[in-house]
């Protein structure tokens, strides 16, 4: 989970659910994406070990405006947000549960 930060602030109100106490999981998936499956599996297992971490998936094809304005070209695109909502970690791909421990320790 190496991309770049993001400056843009994401809220309830645009994601639709929760944002978690001290940090949140977005995953963007699509339907018919095989490694979007096993991305929810990760993601949700480390948002159940690590307190206050809220793991979020969000339809990209059911969410157009927000897929455009977050430039969301591929699924599973990962964000990660810290407790205000400020993006500070994104990648592509099915990340491995280790790259999202990490990051979630830079978000925090």
């Amino acid at each position: 989970m190496d991309g770049q930060a993001h400056t843009e602030r994401l809220d309830a109100a645009r994601l639709g659910a929760a944002l978690g106490e001290r940090a949140t999981l977005v995953q963007f998936s699509s339907a018919f994406c095989q490694p979007c499956r096993a991305t929810r599996r990760t993601l949700a297992e480390v948002a159940g070990m690590v307190d206050g971490v809220a793991h979020v998936e969000i339809d990209a094809e059911a969410h157009l405006p927000l897929v455009r304005a977050l430039d969301i070209s591929r699924t599973p695109t990962v964000l990660v947000l810290d407790a205000g909502g400020r993006i500070v970690r994104r990648a592509v791909g099915q990340p491995r549960t280790v790259d999202v421990v990490a990051a979630l320790g830079r978000a925090m």
